[in-house]
């Protein structure tokens, strides 16, 4: 595609992380960046601080947690990096590494290492579930203190601090990452296969979202709730999920078509508006559902994937980062 008419490239600060950024947040109003040679990148009023959470290897995930990022690496240990550089170490699984990570915003935690998962909840207690392969994918439903794990074969839902039994969603396969409708209706996973797989979750009928060229590796809910964005196409898949239905017998919205695989999505938490990152190197702001496009990143000489996006909460800033360490920060004009 050609440029697009709108450019927001002059509002971009550029910096470089120093290693291949594996996820991005905002811990507060501090940009967070974890990287893949295990450390965290703050960049508070333009000074940089770098955090060695995992001495001894790689960030493999990361996810915010209030106002501090939580990492798993391939050390084994689940470390919490708050926004003044504050280091904690809340677990460490000898002999393994953090295959998946979930957090909530009152503190809690989980985490897997193979199959053993872990809870965390806010006030520090932990509870263990073994899932039956390893689980690759994990999230909190937004109602109660409930986890769903992606694993080989389907998804369970577990509720650390209660007797009664997980309830297993089943479909053959590798499941990988997990999410929940921020209504806590449906249940999505992204597959080893160009695909998506959906479970309703009042009866558990299931639905596959198929089509793909390639892996959906990052998904992103709408403020609202409705609507799915996806990677792993050349351009943003958008799935429809307003109705009782959700995307069933719908199909779904196409933004920022490209000759190049988008790698990465991310809504903005107050309009509908989707930041999306291309595997060489493009950004671009789309607006569902008229599909009009901001460019906010183009060519450049590395063409590295972007691998991580995140806005602020108020939607005035974009934080990104590449699979070669390239980094910048989007401060939105007024």
């Amino acid at each position: 595609m050609t440029e697009p008419a709108s450019s927001l490239t002059s509002n971009v600060a550029p910096f470089d992380a120093g290693a291949p950024v594996t996820a991005a947040a905002f811990l507060g109003p501090v940009p967070a960046l974890a990287l893949g040679d295990g450390s965290v990148l703050l960049v508070a009023k333009g000074v940089e601080k770098r955090i060695a959470a995992h001495a001894d290897g790689a960030v493999l995930v990361a996810a915010r947690a209030g106002r501090s990022l939580v990492t798993g690496g391939d050390d084994g240990r689940v470390m919490r990096i708050a926004a003044d550089g504050g280091l904690e170490e809340i677990a460490r699984e000898k002999g393994k590494w953090i295959d998946a990570l979930a957090t909530r915003e009152d503190g809690a935690i989980a985490w897997s290492a193979g199959k053993e998962v872990r809870a965390r909840d806010a006030k520090g207690e932990i509870k263990s579930f073994a899932a039956p392969s390893t689980a690759r994918g994990l999230a909190f439903l937004p109602k109660g203190y409930r986890i769903a794990i992606a694993h080989y074969n389907g998804a369970t839902l577990w509720f650390p601090n209660a007797a009664a039994p997980p309830d297993k969603l089943e479909w053959k396969g590798s499941h990988l990452d997990v999410a929940a409708s921020p209504d806590g209706r449906f249940l999505l996973t992204s597959m080893q296969e160009n695909a998506l797989h959906a479970w309703r979750l009042a009866d558990k009928k299931d639905l596959r979202l198929a089509g793909y060229p390639a892996k959906t590796r990052s998904l992103s809910w709408s403020h609202d709730g409705h609507w799915l964005a996806t990677s792993g196409a050349d351009a943003a898949i958008i799935w429809p999920f307003k109705d009782k239905e959700g995307p069933m017998n719908k199909a779904p919205l196409e933004c920022g078509v490209r000759k190049a695989k988008v790698t990465s999505v991310a809504f903005h938490p107050n309009a509908l508006v989707l930041a999306q990152g291309y595997e060489d190197g493009w950004l671009l702001l789309c607006r569902v559902p008229d599909g009009a496009e901001i460019l906010v990143r183009g060519q450049t000489d590395k063409a590295a994937a972007i691998s991580a996006l995140a806005w602020d909460e108020s939607g005035r800033r974009l934080l990104f980062g590449t699979a070669e360490g390239e980094a910048g920060l989007l401060d939105m004009p007024a």
